[in-house]
């Protein structure tokens, strides 16, 4: 099975390692120094229990790589547009694309039915160019857990979590989903093929799209915010919010608001992805965290006005400290 990762930053480095080491055959799309760095010495992947080494092919050119199986785009939501038609190359009439990305997608209410179906998202999909080069009926959903880092090009630190569940739009357990699947477990991720994706986007988002703007306005780690009164009112307010959305959309969540706001403070002094792309200057993932859900929530008739604030502060921010993507 041919599998092309797109992106080898943290996600896409894991992934393509534990899915080389488990004997797939892995083509790693990467450029400047991590594709040198990856060419030299390998793909190098730090974890508890040691470090394994795989040379996946790797390469700059999406030409080079051929038509894949499955092509993962392992990179930050916002850089996935730009991306889109270099992907022509890699897809044949069967191949399936795996957005491993955050935040709600871009093809959200393709084979979703009812009133919204096949609705396009600007805040994530800007002049529909995911929608017209990759096309949805392409698409396995899939919601990234696990947490890693890039320590140096080509070396991958994997934190924490396996679990990467997928799925199908439509939630048929398709036998292509059910190959990607297999592939992903027998690598060492927890993968099942879930009926209804969405609804565990929506769980992931809950935390994404709350959580991590107000750390990006604050500085603050999760359990200071957590552990701040007021502050913690104003994120339950705003997972209120991301909940009330989700319910109109008829999204089924296992867990309640309260529930999910104690995982969160059970995970400690972590600093947010958003947090940390800030600090560092990196171009922050806002609209497919926070932004897209306040556009589907105009779309459904849904009132926000916590989010909305939070999301006008957090955008300000980022365009004045220069980290909003396009300048």
């Amino acid at each position: 099975m041919k599998i092309a990762v797109f992106g080898a930053g943290a996600i896409g480095g894991y992934m393509a390692a534990r899915l080389a080491a488990a004997g797939e055959d892995v083509t790693l799309v990467a450029r400047g120094a991590k594709l040198a760095a990856i060419r030299r010495d390998g793909l190098r992947l730090v974890e508890e229990g040691g470090e394994t080494v795989t040379r996946p092919a790797c390469t700059d050119d999406p030409a080079e790589a051929g038509v894949q199986d499955y092509v993962v785009l392992a990179m930050k939501a916002h850089s996935v547009p730009a991306a889109a038609p270099r992907l022509a190359p890699m897809l044949g009439p069967d191949t399936a694309v795996v957005p491993a990305v955050n935040g709600v997608p871009w093809w959200f209410f393709h084979r979703l039915g009812g009133a919204w179906e096949g609705r396009r998202l600007g805040s994530v999909d800007p002049d529909d160019v995911q929608w017209t080069h990759i096309g949805p009926e392409r698409v396995i959903g899939c919601v990234v857990y696990p947490a890693a880092e890039v320590v140096a090009p080509g070396v991958v630190r994997h934190v924490s979590g396996e679990r990467m569940p997928v799925g199908e739009p439509d939630g048929t357990r398709s036998e292509r989903a059910r190959r990607l699947s297999r592939a992903m477990i027998a690598a060492g991720m927890k993968a099942p093929v879930r009926p209804r994706i969405r609804d565990d986007i929506w769980i992931k988002l809950w935390g994404n799209a709350t959580l991590n703007p107000v750390s990006m306005l604050t500085g603050a780690a999760l359990d200071a915010i957590v552990g701040d009164d007021a502050v913690r009112a104003a994120v339950r307010a705003m997972m209120v919010e991301v909940d009330s959305v989700g319910q109109r959309l008829g999204l089924r969540l296992p867990i309640g608001v309260d529930r999910r706001l104690a995982g969160a403070a059970a995970v400690g002094a972590h600093r947010t992805s958003t947090l940390q792309d800030y600090e560092h200057g990196r171009a922050v993932e806002l609209e497919p965290l926070i932004g897209a859900v306040v556009e589907i929530a105009r779309m459904v008739g849904v009132e926000t006005p916590t989010l909305d604030l939070v999301y006008a502060l957090a955008r300000q921010r980022a365009r004045t400290a220069g980290v909003w993507p396009g300048g």
